[in-house]
């Protein structure tokens, strides 16, 4: 599981149903999405296939949807993850086995997990 589903789980998405929203925005058919969204998700691609490319009617785009500032916290925003998995990348860092985006479990929850992880062997 990536970083971008671990975060869906957090919101609260099921296995399956994030299984179904990643493959759909994998196919790049966004037309039944908000406009927001659809907007977003043209600047993650375009900022992470080809960030040179972007253009003042680029940026006019997302400031009229989010505004001005919303719209740079967007910019930064997908321009800070592409650099922190391309620093990833560059050091071949596995992902996480867990989520880590979960909060922590509490005590009880762990001593839980690990009876039921030593019955399970």
């Amino acid at each position: 599981m990536g970083h971008s589903e671990m975060l869906l789980a957090v919101a609260g998405l099921k296995p399956e149903e994030v299984k179904v929203l990643t493959k759909k925005l994998a196919t790049g058919d966004w037309s039944d999405f908000p406009k927001a969204q659809r907007t977003a998700f043209a600047l993650a691609y375009k900022l992470s296939r080809e960030p040179a490319a972007m253009t003042d009617h680029d940026r006019g785009a997302l400031i009229e949807v989010f505004g001005r500032e919303r719209a740079v916290d967007l910019i930064w925003y997908v321009a800070w993850c592409n650099y922190m998995t391309r620093v990833a990348d560059a050091f071949q860092l596995p992902l996480e086995k867990e989520n880590c985006f979960m909060p922590p479990a509490k005590k009880d929850e762990k001593n839980e997990k690990k009876e039921k992880d030593g019955k399970e062997k």
